[in-house]
């Protein structure tokens, strides 16, 4: 295992700032707006984080 006081010069939490927001700002720029079908219609959003929801729900606190 590697000393406390070391760092590593390797992945995206090592880049200096400006280098990640340029990286992070591609993610939303990735896909034309005409086909992300989530902007183009609100209630098929809304009715797939419903049904994730309650995927992910079950199960839970029995």
């Amino acid at each position: 295992m590697a000393s406390g006081n070391s760092t590593s010069k390797r992945g995206f939490a090592s880049m200096n700032i400006e280098r990640q927001r340029e990286i992070a700002s591609k993610g939303g720029r990735s896909v034309p707006a005409e086909k992300r079908s989530f902007s183009q219609d609100r209630e098929l959003a809304s009715s797939a984080g419903r049904k994730g929801g309650q995927s992910t729900g079950t199960g839970r606190g029995e």
